[in-house]
């Protein structure tokens, strides 16, 4: 569609013809039409005629006459999308200078999830595959439940040796007892149970090295697993969205259109956030959302995103 691509005219000898043809094209407040660096008018025009005038466009552009009538510069007739990439895709405004901003706000790395995240849970001298076990009982602990009540049930854990084989001694209520309070504790104790079973059952005292393996496991969901590809495994699978991403990336405009779970706002995050920014991002958020963007009453008066962020801007009014 035109608003998708830009399409360059050729082969009209007047501005006239060239202009109706694509002002008929132009069906979308977002779309602008220019000449000369001057914008042109839009009139309205059903989606049909929309496209009839689109190919229209094109088959000039392929007419055997076309290089014998004057070319016009490609700079000089085009249609232009807003908030649109290279590639045609929707990107929110600012979304760079908003990133600048939080990683300046978080340059000292002092949130509690940076020294009491999942990736600090594990033991660093235990073998790899009771580390990687360890980061994946670290993020089921955490659903709903503070980095430092997590991080104190992981250290009781350990403290009784958290190994698979381990655990597939110890009776559910002890674990129980062990990670209480985190939330849902009773049923938390019961998923790792039945988790550490099959670790143990298929995959050979070890955990499964997919997403689609990993959020088959009782207790894990996808933000989860994309952080234990992350972390665990050491491969870069998608961006774990937990509920300050989800917050965060709501109150900044980097989703499209409001979404109402995490899930949806991780395909709306991939669909244009460039991957190198994908490994720090959690973590990045995460933090950010513990300190400033707080669930409620979020300090956006000290924020420096506050006149480039939706949510900051309403705030600021009242």
């Amino acid at each position: 569609m035109a608003s998708k691509s830009p399409y360059f005219a050729s082969g009209s000898s007047t501005l006239t013809s060239v202009g109706r043809t694509l002002r008929s094209a132009s069906r979308r407040k977002h779309v602008k039409i220019e000449y000369e660096g001057k914008e042109l008018p839009q009139n309205e025009s059903d989606k049909k005629t929309r496209q009839s005038n689109i190919r229209n466009i094109q088959d000039q552009e392929k007419h055997p006459r076309a290089s014998k009538l004057p070319k016009l510069e490609k700079n000089e007739i085009k249609v232009e999308t807003k908030a649109e990439n290279a590639s045609g895709a929707w990107i929110p405004k600012n979304w760079q200078q908003q990133l600048e901003n939080i990683r300046e706000m978080r340059r000292e790395r002092n949130a509690a999830v940076d020294h009491q995240g999942c990736e600090r849970t594990a033991n660093p001298d235990a073998p790899p595959q009771v580390q990687r076990y360890q980061i994946l009982i670290s993020l089921m602990l955490s659903s709903q439940t503070k980095d430092q009540v997590t991080f104190e049930a992981m250290r009781k854990l350990k403290e009784n040796n958290l190994t698979i084989a381990n655990i597939l001694k110890m009776k559910e209520d002890k674990i129980g007892e062990l990670i209480k309070p985190v939330g849902f504790w009773r049923k938390k104790a019961g998923y790792i149970k039945k988790a550490t079973e099959i670790c143990h059952d298929q995959y050979a005292d070890d955990i499964p090295p997919t997403v689609e393996e990993l959020v088959k496991l009782p207790g894990v969901g996808p933000k989860m697993a994309y952080i234990t590809m992350n972390v665990a495994w050491n491969k870069l699978s998608g961006i774990g969205v937990d509920t300050h991403v989800h917050r965060i990336s709501n109150r900044l405009g980097w989703v499209k259109k409001a979404t109402a779970l995490p899930e949806q706002t991780r395909i709306a995050l991939e669909s244009w956030l460039p991957r190198e920014e994908w490994n720090d991002v959690n973590v990045l958020l995460v933090g950010f959302g513990q300190q400033t963007c707080l669930p409620v009453k979020p300090l956006c008066s000290k924020c420096l995103n506050l006149d480039i962020c939706p949510f900051g801007r309403k705030n600021k009014k009242k």
